[in-house]
């Protein structure tokens, strides 16, 4: 029997469980959120002046970015579980899923297949919705046209994480056996596997999941906190609801009773501290209640907050979270947060080659390297930090110093951009890593339902085993799965466009949420959008 596991982000390895906070916001402050709803969110106005758009005659770019966020939004409708809406745009897929949940007797129908598999796994699909939450809350107001399809992605995102936290403390954090469903090859529409449903409760934690899924609530509740009042204020009493079940059964899902179930696909190795910091932050933006704020005074160092570490994904948040709470001392001026202002810039310098603490690693053509697994996703990600960050510095008046050089905003947009531009083509392939994007890009994607035939063109099931003779063709997948963005080259920047070669040829959710804000932002700045 074939298996093909994913071999996911390895951050640092576990860390030790500590012991609740304590912690217990009001989870009745009704009053409170219905004040913040009165107040309107705006979608990352333009940074360079307050008042007015900037005129880009004179720039000149080589990309059509505006396509790119296009297609990048686009991707999601391709990743989708359940029963697909009428104004679906990506045609060759089909109702999947329409069942999920019934093992265990509750309707966790929707949400999102995480890359080129059949399963639905919580962690990464959290993390996908708040990144497509933060891209909308920094750069949404320049995304214009594409702005209600970005709304769209997140609410399939969001209606699901409702269902799936509709039982107090607990959370169903996967649906579908992973190792059945990689040993086939198989359409949504068709897989037969166990759609097996697992869950965190009080006796078996997760608190990285149940943190990730608090913060990508707490996220969304403001992107909809003007136009869908009712829902935002759902999701943000959620969003509290979940935060004080992670804080408060603290340990680590992949450690404990679901080891067997969630690695090697989607352990985590970075503990569950960062989330809970993540969340924290995610619900003091949202909500702006003092007890969020004393929380991250409280517990930032025991939750790591004074670790170095130079990388921000699925896994692990600290980078994150460091940038967005930067945002509280620089733009709000909370003094307490100074500190993640210093942290913050021990990122960026890292990131900057030529500067006394640069320690990345970047290929002879250009392309930021983390790991040789999936890695662009830690491109799409540091590019979102790196305009997020500069955004912030701009408003401020501020700038980072790395070693006694100082580095201002322009040097973080321009370095985000030129790793946007690698992967559209300008790279020593001549590649774009978007499908669907530029003259070439890659054709033999590790996903299956893009590499079988469509279930509207070839009704009839496909088997479990069957497919496997299309996963090893050379045959180019025959229906393209717009926008999505794989695992990209090699350290080498080389890339061999091979089905089986999931590392480097499957896309991922989390892979285009960061994207979208930052071409968002270049379409904008270039004048395209």
């Amino acid at each position: 029997m074939l298996f093909f596991p994913k071999k996911k982000n390895r951050g640092k390895q576990g860390i030790t469980t500590m012991g609740s906070s304590g912690f217990s916001p009001v989870l009745s402050s009704t009053l409170i959120i219905t004040l913040l709803l009165v107040c309107s969110t705006s979608y990352g106005a333009p940074t360079h002046h307050p008042n007015k758009r900037i005129h880009n005659h004179h720039r000149v770019s080589s990309h059509n970015y505006k396509d790119a966020l296009t297609k990048s939004i686009l991707f999601f409708e391709g990743q989708r579980s359940g029963k697909l809406p009428r104004n679906q745009r990506m045609k060759w897929r089909g109702n999947s899923g329409l069942s999920d949940g019934s093992a265990a007797n509750v309707n966790l129908v929707g949400g999102y297949y995480d890359a080129g598999d059949n399963v639905k796994f919580g962690f990464p699909m959290a993390f996908t919705t708040t990144m497509l939450s933060w891209s909308v809350i920094e750069f949404g107001g320049m995304m214009k046209g594409e702005l209600p399809h970005a709304k769209q992605a997140i609410r399939w995102a969001t209606d699901y994480l409702l269902k799936a936290t509709a039982h107090p403390d607990t959370i169903y954090v996967q649906v579908g056996d992973a190792n059945r469903d990689h040993a086939c090859w198989e359409r949504p529409e068709d897989m037969d596997t166990t759609r097996t449903v697992y869950k965190i409760d009080r006796n078996t934690p997760g608190s990285e999941v149940a943190g990730e899924t608090a913060a990508a609530l707490a996220a969304a509740s403001m992107v909809f906190r003007k136009s869908n009042p009712s829902y935002s204020k759902l999701l943000l009493s959620r969003a509290m609801r979940v935060f004080h079940f992670a804080d408060t059964y603290r340990g680590s899902y992949s450690s404990g009773g679901l080891r067997n179930v969630v690695c090697p696909f989607y352990c985590s190795f970075s503990g569950y501290q960062d989330e809970l910091l993540w969340a924290a932050g995610w619900l003091h933006k949202a909500t702006k209640l003092p007890s969020y704020l004393s929380y991250v005074k409280s517990n930032a160092r025991n939750l790591g907050a004074d670790e170095y570490d130079n990388i921000f994904g699925w896994d692990n948040k600290h980078a994150g979270a460091r940038i967005l709470l930067s945002r509280s001392f620089l733009l709000n001026k909370i003094s307490d947060f100074e500190d993640f202002k210093d942290h913050s810039d021990n990122f960026i310098c890292s990131i900057i080659p030529g500067v006394p603490s640069y320690s990345s690693q970047y290929t002879p053509g250009g392309l930021l390297f983390k790991l040789k697994e999936y890695n662009l996703q830690y491109v799409t990600s540091t590019s979102f930090l790196l305009l997020t960050y500069a955004k912030y510095l701009a408003l401020s008046g501020k700038s980072v110093e790395c070693g006694g050089t100082l580095i201002r905003a322009g040097k973080l947009r321009s370095i985000a951009k030129r790793q946007v531009d690698y992967l559209l083509g300008e790279n020593p392939l001549n590649m774009s890593y978007m499908v669907g994007y530029g003259k070439k890009y890659p054709r033999r994607i590790h996903h299956r339902g893009s590499s079988l035939p469509s279930v509207r063109v070839h009704p009839g099931r496909i088997p479990c085993s069957s497919g496997f003779q299309m996963m090893y063709s050379q045959s180019p997948n025959p229906n393209v799965l717009v926008g999505a963005v794989v695992g990209g080259p090699d350290q080498g920047d080389r890339f061999p466009d091979q089905r089986n070669d999931y590392d480097h040829s499957e896309p991922a959710t989390y892979i285009n949420a960061p994207l979208v804000g930052t071409l968002a932002y270049l379409a904008h700045i270039f004048g395209q959008i």
